[in-house]
């Protein structure tokens, strides 16, 4: 599992890329990331991409709905970048689980998955 986090005009648009198999460790070391750019900023747009990747184990499926139900409100819009049919899904399972705007891009589309997250709202 590796992963990266990249934050964009100054922290209010964060990139989390990841590739492998997601797990708990790795949500110990970007959550207080995310959280401090929402405490800096309120409402944060994400870019979540994907490549290579396999989900997660069940302890970082865990840590993924924690994250989600306390930040249920502070995540603006999220676009996910994938590879994969089952990626393209993950747009439709997080919506019960946000109040932001979702929408998924293959990755040969990732410069218009970021544009979108510019758009004005």
């Amino acid at each position: 599992m590796s992963f990266s986090v990249t934050e964009i005009e100054n922290g209010k648009t964060i990139e989390l890329s990841l590739t492998g198999k997601l797990s708990s460790e790795a949500y110990e070391e970007f959550v207080p990331v995310i959280e401090a750019q929402i405490a800096a900023h309120g409402k944060v747009r994400m870019l979540v991409v994907m490549h290579d990747f396999h989900g997660w184990d069940a302890s970082a499926l865990w840590a993924d709905t924690k994250f989600a139900m306390k930040h249920f409100k502070d995540i603006e819009r999220l676009a996910i970048v994938g590879e994969t049919k089952w990626e393209k899904g993950m747009a439709t399972f997080c919506k019960p689980f946000t109040t932001a705007s979702i929408k998924y891009f293959d990755h040969a589309k990732i410069d218009d998955a970021r544009a979108w997250l510019q758009e004005s709202a």
